[in-house]
């Protein structure tokens, strides 16, 4: 479908940055003293800052401009509204309603939710409560020390961030564990921390059917049935499904199966039941400050106008550097250990929603859409990638998350830790000219010659954007916040180019691929000849090196 004011604010857009780019970013800071009070939003202890892009009010205005072509606001209003905004599955896309703690009516597809949602995180909390307490034992009378969550994706990605993100809070529970490849090596290393008396597992698949997750199931129930017989697993395994009678089968207690509707996406179900790992973690009083994080964004989403709205702003500056700037590729560097894997689940949430090529008509997507998502904590992401980030041939735009204060860390440490955040964003902002490196090279002693042939590669050409998302501190509340602002960016963004954020067809032919091969690759004598010469080659070789 055509749309003619978006490709008119777009080509807007296009011709506004050929002439920005004769300007540098520290001149924007030279000639507007308020630059970073202008170009930064706060929410109460949370500050976005995006004062280093090279963009100015007019920019902002077009990309607004742009937002409004694409009728940004009014999608959201349908998506808040629980109106099917999935539209290849035909589903609401309502994950926020889990994280609604208010009173009111709370409607999807037209039918009021709350009582539903709050029911079954009742239930959650319950088990939850049970298990931290030793009220819920193994098949021994043993009390609980480590829980397993076995998932894939959405199932994973989610529930492990969290619980090492929140690693403070997770006091009088039980370590937890998460297990996901199908690589046997997961979970083997796994098992052998285990005390089977002791272990209770979390098998997390909607349908129960995953191949992954019930391979590694199946792994950890003979695990149980060896050590403790037939009749404990029903002691030692919960689950987090729809398929009740698929749960029944594999012997997990009615009582210990959690679900979640259709209308909440495996990419946006960790503030659902797939989040009872982390209840057990951190606890439910905990559990629920995560929630109102979330529900404090899901409110500046929807009441901030766009001019002071921060996932749509994250999402609008992406938009420029992506479809403007031509930049593929962004950054999610955390200057926290603890959100170690936060960048690899951004990875899912924005590649699995994003990463599309069709439009929502079927046509053609009109624009480039999702960019590459990577990132390592700082500061070791500082001595393996920056360097490419800092001299390399493409830019990179990064987003800094930091905390103002540590938890259950060094003050010390902390500010080492704070100050090379900034200095990397400014490193970035600011660059180093050749003079500047000459300069400090004769103020070393080299002679002329040396400075002449080292000069060029201490250089850094600057103007290499970044943000900061400055926060308090990293507690429960400030995760959801954090989480619940990149759904709403990649949603945004989705608008913006028009494609479906809640689908992802492009996991499941590797997956049909996948299950047709199996049964080939594990019978040695199963023909090839149906099969591409490359996949045929490579299974005789391996055929041949399992022979010796």
């Amino acid at each position: 479908m055509s749309r003619p004011n978006v490709l008119e604010a777009m080509a807007a857009l296009q011709d506004h940055a050929r002439m920005l780019r004769t300007q540098r970013t520290t001149e924007l800071f030279a000639a507007d003293p308020g630059r970073f009070a202008n170009f930064s939003v706060a929410l109460d202890d949370f500050l976005f800052d995006f004062s280093k892009h090279r963009v100015t009010r007019e920019t902002l205005g077009l990309l607004i401009a742009l937002a409004r072509a694409a009728d940004v606001e009014g999608r959201r209003a349908a998506l808040f509204a629980g109106e099917p905004v999935n539209s290849t599955e035909h589903r609401a896309a309502a994950h926020m309603a889990l994280r609604d703690l208010g009173q009111g009516p709370l409607l999807v597809g037209g039918e009021d939710v709350r009582g539903l949602v709050a029911q079954e995180r009742a239930r959650v909390y319950d088990f939850a409560r049970a298990v931290r307490s030793g009220a819920l034992r193994g098949a021994r009378g043993e009390p609980f020390s480590d829980i397993v969550n076995i998932g894939i994706g959405g199932s994973d990605l989610g529930p492990a961030m969290a619980a090492r993100a929140l690693s403070p809070f997770t006091a009088g529970g039980p370590r937890t564990h998460f297990v996901s490849n199908v690589d046997g090596a997961d979970l083997a290393d796994t098992l052998k921390t285990l005390d089977p008396a002791r272990a209770l597992f979390i098998v997390s698949s909607k349908t129960f059917t995953t191949q992954e997750t019930m391979t590694n199931a199946q792994s950890a129930r003979a695990f149980i049935v060896e050590a403790l017989g037939e009749a404990a697993v029903a002691s030692h395994f919960a689950a987090v499904s729809t398929r009740l009678d698929k749960v029944a089968a594999f012997g997990v207690d009615v009582s210990r199966v959690f679900g979640f509707w259709d209308w909440v996406g495996g990419r946006y179900s960790l503030w659902s039941s797939i989040g009872l790992s982390l209840a057990i973690a951190i606890g439910p009083e905990h559990f629920t400050e995560f929630l109102r994080g979330g529900a404090d964004i899901d409110a500046h989403f929807v009441e901030a106008p766009l001019e002071r709205n921060i996932p749509a702003l994250m999402a609008l500056i992406g938009v420029f550097h992506r479809n403007v700037e031509g930049r593929a590729a962004h950054a999610v560097i955390p200057y926290d250990q603890r959100l170690a894997r936060f960048p690899a689940y951004l990875q899912q949430l924005d590649m699995e929603s994003n990463g599309k090529a069709v439009a929502r008509d079927g046509g053609v997507a009109e624009f480039a859409t999702g960019p590459i998502i990577f990132g390592e904590p700082g500061t070791n992401g500082q001595h393996a990638f920056f360097q490419l980030l800092h001299q390399g041939t493409d830019v990179t735009p990064i987003d800094f998350l930091v905390a103002a204060e540590p938890i259950d860390a060094d003050a010390h440490h902390h500010a080492l830790l704070f100050a090379n955040c900034l200095a990397q964003s400014e490193a970035f902002m600011r660059g180093r000219t050749l003079g500047e490196v000459k300069a400090l090279l004769a103020a070393q002693g080299l002679g002329a010659a040396e400075i002449e042939a080292l000069a060029p590669h201490k250089v850094f050409s600057g103007d290499r954007p970044s943000s900061v998302l400055l926060y308090k501190r990293l507690d429960p509340r400030t995760l959801g916040r954090l989480v619940a602002l990149y759904e709403h960016k990649v949603f945004v963004q989705s608008v913006i180019w028009d494609i479906n954020p809640f689908d992802q067809w492009g996991v499941e032919l590797g997956k049909e691929l996948a299950n047709r091969l199996a049964p080939i690759v594990e019978n040695a004598s199963a023909p090839l000849d149906a099969l591409d010469g490359s996949t045929a080659g490579l299974i005789r070789w391996r055929r041949e090196a399992e022979r010796g």
